[in-house]
């Protein structure tokens, strides 16, 4: 695998991005009829990558106020609704249908990167990202994650930072 032909890669590069692939072989898909299992995209990248989960960000599409937003939050904690509102001055966040995330973004779930997105949704990054060296996010499909530093994600999307992650 190479990475080549999502629009997360071109648009890293295309910025002049210093970045890093990492591809993995992603688990199957969970049974449908199990609705007891979440999809565990994020912890199932740091795991095959041998990555600190705390350096794997999942990017999720909300709703707040009615107009949607993505959030970046490491892949071990969740996204805190109240606070994503908050930093988007909002007063109400909810997570968006899987399919409307998709339509929005141009890409899958489990595979929604905060590069190259159809239709740039405003973006937050937990603020835990800014002591970090670098980070991984999506590169647009399962199985393809970009290392990038957090100061270049956020110039590059315009992304605002804020503490939006809590702890399950």
């Amino acid at each position: 695998m190479t990475g080549r032909g999502t629009r997360a890669l071109d648009a890293v590069r295309a910025a002049g991005v210093a970045h890093a692939v990492h591809e993995y072989d992603p688990p199957p898909p969970a049974d449908p009829r199990d609705r007891d299992r979440r999809p565990r995209y994020g912890l199932d990248a740091a795991a095959a990558l041998g990555v600190d989960p705390a350096r794997v960000f999942k990017t999720l599409v909300a709703s707040v106020d009615g107009r949607l937003a993505a959030a970046l939050v490491p892949v071990h904690l969740e996204l805190d609704l109240k606070a994503l509102a908050a930093a988007l001055d909002g007063r109400r966040a909810t997570l968006a249908e899987p399919a409307e995330a998709e339509r929005a973004t141009g890409y899958v779930v489990g595979g929604i990167s905060p590069f190259g997105q159809r239709r740039a949704l405003p973006l937050v990054v937990d603020a835990s990202a800014e002591g970090l060296p670098t980070m991984l996010v999506s590169g647009g499909r399962r199985g393809l994650q970009l290392e990038v530093a957090p100061g270049d994600l956020v110039r590059v999307t315009g992304a605002r930072v804020a503490a939006i992650a809590r702890r399950p």
